[in-house]
This record gives C-alpha cells, sequence and structure tokens, in this order.
C-alpha cells in the first residue's frame, strides 16, 4: 500500500526535521570533548546566558576565566559551578572583576586576563546595555555610558589580548551582538548605534587577522527570552524529545539563554565567521531592509507614529 501523495510533505518535513534534531545532539556531544584545555575568557559571565556558556564549557573541560562587574555573583558562579564537578575532568575557573563602564582600570584587567593561564585561546564577547527611550529623552552622558560598555569595553579588551594571540599564531574572538547591529529600531539610538560600531569592528578584525590563524565569529541574536527556556507553564511540556525540540522551535519568540549559550559553544567548535540567531520575522525584516529600504522605512516610521497615537488615546 502505497503512501497518499497528500502525506508526503508531512513525512519529509518530520524525517528532515529528525536528522537535523539528531545531527544538532551527536554536535553537541562531540563539542564537549573539542573545548578541552582550551582557555576561555567569558565577559559578563554572571548574566543568564554568561551562566548557561559558563557551565557548558566547564563541563567540556575548557579551562576558565570568568569576567563580571559583580564580585557576590561570581563567587556564587564559581560555587555552582564546582559543587558536583569531577575535578579529574574539569578545571577550577579563574576569576577576574571587570566593568566596562568603568574604563579606567581596563589595562590592568587585561594584565590580570593574561596571567591567569599564561594565554587566552577563546574571548567571548557577552556584555550589553540596552536602553529604550526617546531620542530628545537620553543624555550625553547615557550616551557615552552605553558606547563604553557594549563597544569600547570589547574592542579594548581584544585589543590587548589579540598580540598573545598573533604571537601563538592562533585564537579566536566571538562577538555575541543583537540583530540591531545590522537592522536600526525606533527608541534604540545610542543602543543599535554601539551594537553597529561593534559588528563593523569585528568585521574589520577578521579580515585583518586570518593570516594569523586567528577567527572572528559574530553572533546576532534577538532579544534574550528566560520564560522560553521553560516554556509556558500553563502547557504541559511534551514528553517525546523529538516533538518537544519541534515545539520550542515553532512557539518561541525569543532566544532562551539555553539555546544561545549552546550556539555559541557550536561556533567556537566550528568556527563560524557569522551566525544569526532569529525566527522568520526578524530574517523578512532583514531582507527587506536591504531590498526594499523605503518600503521598510515607511513600514517603520508608521509604526512610531500609530504607537504615539495610541498614547494619546489612553
Amino acid at each position: 500500500m502505497g503512501v497518499p501523495s497528500v502525506m508526503v510533505l508531512p513525512l519529509l518535513i518530520v524525517v528532515f526535521a529528525g536528522v537535523y534534531y539528531v545531527y544538532n545532539e551527536v554536535m553537541r556531544f562531540m563539542s564537549k570533548s573539542m573545548v578541552r584545555n582550551k582557555v576561555v575568557v567569558i565577559t559578563d559571565a554572571v548574566s543568564g546566558m554568561g551562566n548557561e556558556c559558563a557551565r557548558l564549557f566547564h563541563e567540556g573541560g575548557a579551562r576558565l576565566v570568568l569576567c563580571g562587574p559583580s564580585w557576590d555573583k561570581l563567587e556564587s558562579l564559581y560555587d555552582s559551578l564546582c559543587s558536583g564537578s569531577d575535578p579529574s575532568k574539569t578545571f577550577t575557573p579563574k576569576l577576574v572583576l571587570l566593568d566596562f563602564s568603568d574604563m579606567e582600570n581596563i589595562s590592568d584587567v587585561i594584565t590580570e586576563i593574561g596571567e591567569c593561564y599564561g594565554c587566552v585561546d577563546v574571548l567571548i564577547c557577552n556584555s550589553s546595555m540596552k536602553v529604550k527611550a526617546p531620542v530628545q529623552n537620553l543624555s550625553l552622558e547615557m550616551d557615552k555610558t552605553v558606547m563604553d560598555v557594549n563597544y569600547f569595553g570589547p574592542i579594548t579588551l581584544a585589543k590587548g589580548i589579540l598580540p598573545s594571540m598573533i604571537m601563538r599564531r592562533t585564537g579566536q574572538f566571538v562577538l555575541v551582538n543583537s540583530i540591531q547591529g545590522k537592522l536600526a529600531l525606533p527608541f534604540r539610538t545610542c543602543y543599535a548605534a554601539s551594537k553597529h560600531a561593534v559588528q563593523a569592528f569585528f568585521d574589520c578584525l577578521r579580515a585583518e587577522v586570518e593570516e594569523y590563524g586567528i577567527s572572528v565569529s559574530t553572533i546576532s541574536h534577538t532579544f534574550i527570552n528566560a520564560v522560553a527556556e521553560n516554556g509556558a507553564p500553563s502547557k504541559t511540556p511534551p514528553t517525546n524529545p523529538l516533538w518537544a525540540y519541534i515545539s520550542s522551535k515553532l512557539n518561541t519568540h525569543g532566544v532562551s539563554p539555553s539555546s544561545l549559550a549552546h550556539e555559541i559553544v557550536r561556533t567556537v567548535n566550528r568556527q563560524n565567521r557569522e551566525v544569526l540567531l532569529a525566527h522568520p520575522m526578524p530574517w523578512v525584516a532583514l531582507y527587506i531592509r536591504s531590498l526594499l529600504p523605503s518600503f521598510f522605512f515607511a513600514v517603520v516610521a508608521a509604526g512610531v507614529k500609530d504607537g504615539a497615537m495610541d498614547e494619546q488615546l489612553k
């Protein structure tokens, strides 16, 4: 008995989804051995995504240097990583206090990071400061602070670590950036500007350091949705792992910290140059922005006007 033609497409979708799921699971398993013994520096490791990223690299046997603006949170992360871990398979993380909003001590921080293990194999620039407000309500001081955290901080750290990578002729920079480094939206002037600037810096750096065997990867993601980590509490999660994987791709609008952390590990292993972690709508917006810019600008402007009108009617 043959398969009805109407069932062919759904079956193909299920088969391809199953193959893709198995492939991701195999790569996730292999990634743990590929990062072993690598010196990995993670900035803003105390954030939700930074915590997940630190956990994955720690489990994989990487030698971690965890950076963050709060010593108490760094120690809490240190305790959570070390409790229950196997000392024969993992390394004790090093902690470095790093606050990009205070640029005066950045040179001392770079020296401290270099002294932790004597070298850096992977630098993951994860720090980000988000601001959403009309441009006339933002002070120039706020603009400068956002640029320090999102642009000047990461590039200063990268420049400080770069000479040792050139000397060793190996290394990798990973910039965890926002999709707003490619797509500017209203009420995010200084934030989008900082993300565009840091994206351009690492794109230029990629071409300059390739001859030294150094790779540069950028990951542009949509907003981080912590709720997506556990799914909607009112719904029972699927028991079938394959269907749970498909459902997570269809029913979430942001990126969960866990998904982003796993993507970072994959990017480090594969040394991908550029990754866009987004659902279909942002992809469509990027294509419209490139192919039909006048239409895109008109739609965005109309959205701002509608929002202002709604505020007046309230």
